[in-house]
Formats: C-alpha cells, sequence, structure tokens
C-alpha cells in the first residue's frame, strides 16, 4: 500500500476497530456505519502498522478485553505512539472495565489521543461517547457521505423505465445521495426527469429507488448520467447502500493487507 497522507481533511479518516467484541461489531461498528463514517474491523493485529504507515492519520479504537491481555495491549500501544512512522496515529481504548486507574493510565500515561470510553451495559452511551471524540477528531473531514467507486465490480447496475421499457445501465460509483452510471447505447436522459421506478441492483440485492436526472458529462467517447434520489426514497434502501458501501470498502481493505 502507498502512503496516504495530506488530504484527509477533505475525504475524512479512516477509522480502524481493532479486534472489537461481537457486540462491538454488531451494535457500535454498525451505527457509525450509519452516520457516514468509514470503518474498518481489523481483526490481523500483525499487519496494523503498515496499515497506520499507509494511513498515518487514522483513528485506532482498541478493544483491550479482546485477545491479549491489557499488559501487552499497553506495550503494542506504547510501541506505536513512539514510532515516527505511525505516531500520527490516534488511538481510543474500549473496554467493560470502569476500573478510574486504568482510565488515568491511557489518557495520562500512555496519552492516547482518542479517549477512553467504558462499554456500558446501554451501548448508547458508549456510542454517543464515540461520535464526540469521532467528532473532536474531525473524523468526517468536509466529506458528508461516503461514495465507492463500482465500476469494476461485477453486478452493480441499474434500470431505468424508459418509454414503457427497462434500460440497462452501469453504476460507475454510489452513495446513498444518488450515483453515476453509464450505457451501452445512450438513452438520451433528459436533465431533471424524475423516474419514479428505478432498480438498483448491488450484487445480490435489488434495490427500488427514485431519483431526478442531475445532469450528464461525457468521459471521452462515454456519456456518465448522474442521477440523485428524492427525499422520498425509503430509509431501508439509504441502510441498504451504507452496509453495501461498507462492506466493499471492507473487502478492498481485507484483501490490500494479503
Amino acid at each position: 500500500m502507498d502512503k496516504v497522507s495530506g488530504n484527509t481533511g477533505l475525504v475524512g479518516k479512516k477509522i480502524f476497530f481493532l479486534h472489537p467484541s461481537a457486540v462491538v461489531q454488531n451494535k457500535v461498528v454498525t451505527e457509525l456505519i450509519q452516520q457516514e463514517f468509514e470503518v474498518y474491523i481489523i481483526k490481523q493485529h500483525d499487519k496494523v502498522k503498515q496499515l497506520l504507515k499507509s494511513y498515518p492519520d487514522s483513528i485506532v479504537f482498541a478493544d483491550i478485553d479482546e485477545w491479549m491481555s491489557e499488559k501487552n495491549w499497553e506495550a503494542w500501544i506504547r510501541e506505536v505512539l513512539g514510532d515516527p512512522e505511525t505516531s500520527g496515529a490516534a488511538i481510543g481504548i474500549l473496554s467493560a472495565n470502569d476500573d478510574d486507574l486504568l482510565q488515568r493510565k491511557y489518557i495520562n500515561s500512555v496519552r492516547v489521543r482518542c479517549g477512553y470510553t467504558v462499554l456500558c451495559s446501554d451501548l448508547n452511551v458508549s456510542i454517543n461517547y464515540i461520535l464526540e471524540i469521532l467528532k473532536a477528531a474531525d473524523a468526517k473531514g468536509r466529506r458528508k457521505y461516503i461514495r465507492i467507486t463500482t465500476e469494476n465490480m461485477t453486478n452493480t447496475t441499474v434500470n431505468f423505465p424508459v418509454n414503457g421499457t427497462f434500460v440497462n445501465g452501469l453504476i460507475k460509483d454510489i452513495s446513498v445521495v444518488g450515483f453515476s452510471c453509464t450505457f451501452d447505447k445512450d438513452p438520451e436522459l433528459v436533465k431533471n426527469t424524475l423516474f419514479k421506478d428505478i432498480q438498483i441492483k448491488l450484487q445480490s440485492q435489488l434495490l427500488k429507488a427514485e431519483g431526478i436526472v442531475f445532469g450528464s458529462r461525457m468521459d471521452g467517447l462515454v456519456k456518465i448520467y448522474v442521477v440523485l434520489f428524492t427525499q422520498r426514497i425509503d430509509p431501508a434502501v439509504r441502510t441498504k447502500i451504507r452496509k453495501y458501501i461498507q462492506q466493499s470498502l471492507q473487502d478492498k481493505m481485507d484483501n490490500d493487507l494479503k
């Protein structure tokens, strides 16, 4: 992986959850994805420093109740923060242990920058605390929504109802705001046209949405159309799009780590 830095203010920061428990993965991470944070689950512990060298402005939440002893966690975190190549990472602690001395050690001695989050029985409290940490860390930067390029992925297509039939296109990128797409034969979609029955295929998922043609641009000889979803889109569709984007990003990250 090549080193990526300098544009996190524009595109936001990557957030890595290192060895999260099942409840953190299923509740905390899921909520952050729906809040449009770029979140990854990392379980290849030996690859984390490699990641942080590639993405030096990242945020790492280490679940110190999992995988190894707290003593070893402390040593690992000190090692990361002591290495000039990875010291730019902002680390936060997750634990069900609310011991005050332990919290003070990580905040005052180890000097983690993203705090010590106690995993309460009411996880909403923990989630809100993490959201405040991410806001303070400017984790989103100026980006509001996560968009993923899909043109090299299989089964990412769209169907438009045009003149009584469906016209099939390839999705180039997508977010919960809208998507861009191309067609083998230009259907000459008119700007500001409302389509009420757009069928979007994201691998095995078939979603229905309503969108307006925002415009088009030429990429060489190919016309790319941009379509924005209307406010009447089913919230469940937005949820599924976010999950698809996160899983696709996770798959790409996993492949990069192989």
